[in-house]
């Protein structure tokens, strides 16, 4: 049996605000966002990007998020990162710093309070 040919095509996000929130990301990813209506996509900003489709919220907002994204930088970067996106509008949360010996991370919450953590690894040897 071949592997399978699948990829990412776009996180979907629901959000009170669509563009507001679309604005946050584009802030992080660096991507252009374009609105269609009530709703708002974020392209790749480049190779090895992911893309983010912003919908208006359909229903009230889960008590405990079941899913939140896992960001990679540079090791050495991530209070760099971590502070950038606080500036825009994300919340820190807490810091995991030796938990594991291959990875650091930061876990946040975007300005409508979706998590994301903002992980870095360590150079291999």
């Amino acid at each position: 049996m071949d592997a399978p040919q699948i990829t990412l095509g776009s996180i979907n996000v629901e959000a009170a605000d669509p563009n507001a929130l679309a604005t946050f990301w584009a802030t992080l990813t660096g991507g252009t966002p374009t609105s269609t209506g009530d709703s708002v996509y974020l392209p790749p900003a480049g190779p090895g990007g992911f893309a983010m489709f912003f919908q208006p919220l359909t229903g009230p907002r889960p008590d405990h998020p079941t899913i939140h994204l896992d960001l990679t930088v540079p090791w050495g970067t991530r209070r760099q990162e971590v502070d950038r996106l606080i500036s825009a509008g994300a919340t820190k949360l807490w810091d995991v710093l030796d938990e594991h010996p291959h990875v650091r991370w930061t876990t946040m919450a975007d300005p409508e309070g979706n998590l994301l953590c903002v992980a870095e690894h360590p150079p291999s040897s």
